[in-house]
């Protein structure tokens, strides 16, 4: 499934959904440009996205109508790589977190979800592999750089993908955190929290 930005193709979904600031937690350069292939470091190797098949820095897209804050490029750090960050959300009833995320292998991990009767819930998080793999967990190809950069050279022929997933919040009281797994092999770009319809 492509993806799909500016109009969102689910007006009432949209509705319900709340974009999270995550940008205190950035930890991690993906995207670089053709002319600076070195700045990325995805992973061991310092593969990266390419910034000219990406949406532009801080834009809002939308991803089978979920919008999503899309990270600044360009701009130093664009990702979470996931390290155990906890991030506070604004307090309320959700269904679903929406995860814009691409992983350096195949991922099976967990997230912890906080809330305000001092409940946690651990929920699964799978990302499928960002090296021109298929969708292992049923997610929704967001974003594909057709070419991967290596830190000093432009490979082409080898696409890189990002994915939005997403995790279910199935107890009934105010969610107020989101605990990340202790797996930096995940990183996140973005999340989007979809409210209960009341």
């Amino acid at each position: 499934m492509g993806y799909v930005t500016g109009i969102s193709v689910s007006s009432a979904r949209s509705r319900l959904c709340e974009t999270v600031d995550i940008s205190g937690h950035r930890n991690n350069t993906a995207i670089s440009a053709a002319t600076e292939t070195n700045a990325g470091a995805f992973n061991v190797w310092r593969n990266s996205f390419a910034a000219e098949y990406l949406p532009a820095g801080k834009s809002l897209v939308h991803v089978g109508g979920v919008p999503f804050e899309f990270p600044p490029v360009l701009e130093g750090p664009d990702n979470v790589r996931c390290a155990g960050q906890f991030i506070r959300v604004p307090e309320g009833h959700y269904d679903w977190i929406h995860v814009l995320a691409a992983s350096e292998r195949r991922c099976e991990d967990t997230v912890g979800l906080n809330f305000v009767d001092g409940s946690v819930d651990t929920e699964p998080l799978r990302v499928s592999d960002f090296w021109a793999a298929p969708a292992w967990f049923g997610e929704v190809k967001a974003f594909e750089s057709l070419v991967m950069h290596y830190p000093h050279h432009v490979q082409r022929g080898v696409p890189a993908v990002m994915w939005a997933q997403r995790v279910p919040v199935t107890r009934r009281a105010g969610l107020t955190g989101i605990l990340l797994p202790r797996n930096v092999a995940v990183h996140v770009f973005a999340l989007t929290l979809q409210r209960t319809e009341l």
